[in-house]
């Protein structure tokens, strides 16, 4: 209790440093601005068709929520940041192909910002695509109008406006706010989705009857303990002793069960929902193969399906390890420690720290991954328990959730700490 009140204290003081404050009124400025934006509408859309069209559709229910509901109302900021995150994991994959682009990473910040802007290009052409095949879905099911040419390319190419504008808001909040401004869009979205959600719950919900009191209370514990697994596991770390023989003094190498952190499942969730959404395309086709292709892979991948819950699971595991792998390099770890004079007491220097930290790497991570993976597929799970299926705010967008708020305290931690040094070096 007396570190719950000294943490809420430490919290308020630093509201009052000028810095915080700054960054936090820039931090939700920006995010206002993302709101206001995301209720802008691309024109000739029938809304009240779409809305009943996504309704009925689990998948785009579901990428609805990453995209903040812009993609629900068709606003000009529909595709939100998936082509984004489509390019940064086609440019992650290409630097374990490509040595140039390797070696960019190790460049520093020039490097970052070399990567950064083929992001931004590779972001381009998948917009422009997505674009095309989201008007041709909700061409099909007569939501949008048959457009001319002109007004047809004026559509797309406000589309990939928005996705920019998501970007360079994005890249603000990472500049002048608080915490990943990619990561703070997303969440900002899943919250203003919430009440939405709650709302439609309880409306079709029959409290008459027991069993919806019952499946309530079920869907209310589990969401309970998936949150306090979610913080157990963000904050479990695996702390590797390292020993120091010039300064006689022992420090910890801290390896995160979670090491990737939320980005393996939203890097998942946007390739996940690829085979459905081909399907759907497909099957509008006028070739009656490619229409027999469309209807097996869209009934096959629903979010529903066990095939989807099976390949949406396999695929946070290998983003997981894919990912880490990008982050956190054993044989760069090895070489600085070696430089410092640092060992890991009963390991060499050099190679084989490199294979010691290997090893411990792949078994964190396996564990890191399997809970990933499993809170991933949470949503669907407790549906087919509880019978509640309004409810598409599941696992994913609650470790979002969760992990963007330990994200959020530990930056303003950060910006207290550095404005109290400053303070007191003068």
């Amino acid at each position: 209790m007396n570190q719950l009140v000294k943490s809420l204290g430490f919290y308020l003081d630093g509201l009052r440093t000028p810095l915080l404050k700054k960054k936090i009124l820039i931090t939700l400025g920006l995010l206002v601005l993302f709101r206001f934006i995301a209720h802008i509408p691309v024109p000739g859309v029938n809304l009240a068709l779409l809305h009943s069209f996504f309704a009925q559709n689990q998948l785009l229910s579901l990428i609805d929520i990453f995209s903040g509901g812009t993609l629900a109302n068709f606003s000009i900021v529909a595709l939100g940041l998936n082509p984004y995150i489509n390019a940064s994991v086609m440019i992650q994959i290409l630097s374990l192909l490509i040595p140039e682009l390797e070696a960019l990473r190790k460049e520093g910040e020039y490097g970052r910002a070399k990567i950064s802007h083929y992001t931004r290009i590779a972001t381009i052409p998948l917009s422009l695509i997505q674009s095309v095949g989201m008007y041709g879905i909700l061409r099909s099911q007569n939501i949008i109008q048959s457009l001319p040419p002109l007004t047809l390319l004026a559509l797309i190419l406000s589309m990939l406006c928005g996705t920019m504008i998501m970007i360079f808001l994005g890249e603000l909040i990472n500049e002048y706010g608080v915490g990943n401004g990619i990561s703070v869009i997303i969440f900002a979205g899943i919250i203003s989705r919430l009440p939405l959600v709650l709302f439609q719950t309880f409306k079709i919900a029959d409290f008459s009857h027991p069993q919806t009191g019952i499946n309530l209370l079920i869907f209310t514990v589990l969401a309970f303990f998936l949150i306090l697994g979610i913080v157990f596991v963000e904050e479990a770390i695996l702390r590797v002793p390292i020993h120091y023989a010039k300064r006689a003094q022992v420090t910890y190498l801290p390896i995160k069960v979670d090491t990737a952190g939320v980005m393996p499942i939203i890097f998942a969730v946007s390739l996940a929902t690829a085979p459905s959404l081909i399907g759907q395309f497909l099957s509008r086709l006028s070739s009656p193969q490619l229409v027999q292709i469309g209807l097996v892979l869209d009934r096959l991948f629903l979010p529903s399906s066990y095939l989807y819950v099976l390949f949406y699971f396999v695929l946070v595991i290998g983003f997981t390890f894919f990912y880490t792998s990008v982050i956190f390099k054993p044989k760069d770890v090895a070489d600085e420690l070696r430089k410092s004079g640092g060992f890991i007491p009963g390991i060499r220097p050099g190679h084989s720290t490199e294979k010691r930290l290997h090893y411990l790497i792949n078994r964190v991570v396996a564990i890191g991954s399997i809970f990933l993976g499993l809170i991933a597929i949470t949503t669907s799970l407790v549906q087919r328990m509880t019978g509640i299926t309004t409810l598409t705010i599941g696992g994913t967008s609650v470790l979002i959730v969760v992990s963007v708020i330990i994200e959020l305290t530990r930056k303003i931690e950060n910006v207290v700490q550095m404005y109290n040094y400053d303070k007191l070096s003068y």
